[in-house]
């Protein structure tokens, strides 16, 4: 594997394999737990699968947290319910390995103190022999990330570290140089959440990494509801993500007392859609 290989790691050729295809990739994320721990298994393998196999590239696991920092209200809901019904870090494994026996790729967003509560050479372990290919990290820094930086090299897997539009040059700079696999550029500034229009920062923060370093596959993600709003992020990002919108949907069925996952893939495919709909 040469230099510019290593450096993408597991998740980051996915999305190369992408932009290899003429499109961006479609990151998908879920909370393990919610509504129990099977239906979000089962919600996981709908992302994948979609809606005529076209479904997304990428899953990102979300582990419910007490105090999610960066989460919208949404997604606060399905965490603070997964966490009410009991949901464990080994449930966190199993959803990993369901997500990669449905032939897509695992990442794992997970705040940094249940890692470190865990022990962080044995979630990496763990976390690898599950199939996993890392972790995005949004509460922890670079500078502050040198035992994970040793686990994640120790058992091949990739670091996600976040970058803002408040995030100085150098900032950035320091960010991707610590990351493998890609970068997560927050469009907006706050908490996540869908939106009726994305956000006018995010191609000024995709170019300022592009700057930094143009090896390195750019996502983006906060606000992303929709196909058109997916091609629209596809035209200068390499992976859309896309958290409330889906969750929204586990949400509805789950107020209409059904499991029907048919929502969820409906809002997959039209999304799914949406980045190839933007040709490179």
């Amino acid at each position: 594997m040469n230099a510019i290989d290593a450096r993408l790691g597991i998740s980051g050729q996915v999305l190369k394999a992408a932009t290899d295809a003429g499109r961006a990739a479609l990151i998908g994320y879920l909370p393990v737990g919610y509504p129990n721990v099977p239906g979000s298994l089962a919600a996981m393998r709908a992302l994948v699968e979609g809606t005529d196999g076209q479904g997304v590239d990428l899953v990102e696991i979300g582990m419910p947290y007490s105090d999610p920092m960066m989460d919208g209200l949404v997604i606060q809901h399905a965490t603070t319910k997964a966490l009410e019904r009991g949901v464990r870090t080994h449930d966190l494994f199993s959803a990993v390995e369901a997500v990669a026996q449905a032939g897509a790729t695992p990442m794992v967003m997970i705040y940094w103190s249940l890692v470190d509560r865990y022990g962080v050479d044995a979630f990496a372990r763990d976390l690898a022999a599950a199939g996993g290919a890392g972790l995005i990290t949004p509460d922890l820094t670079p500078d502050e990330s040198a035992d994970w930086v040793a686990a994640s090299d120790a058992h091949g897997l990739d670091r996600v570290f976040l970058i803002a539009p408040s995030s100085s040059d150098e900032r950035i700079v320091m960010t991707m140089a610590a990351c493998r696999g890609w970068v997560y550029a927050t469009s907006v500034m706050g908490v996540t959440g869908a939106r009726a229009q994305t956000s006018s920062a995010a191609p000024v923060i995709v170019q300022r990494a592009r700057d930094a370093d143009p090896s390195l596959p750019v996502g983006v993600g906060l606000g992303v509801s929709n196909g058109d709003q997916a091609a629209e992020v596809a035209s200068y990002a390499d992976a859309v993500i896309v958290g409330s919108a889906l969750v929204s949907r586990l949400i509805s069925a789950e107020d209409a007392g059904s499991g029907d996952l048919r929502p969820l893939r409906k809002t997959v495919a039209d999304l799914a859609a949406g980045v190839r709909r933007q040709r490179r």
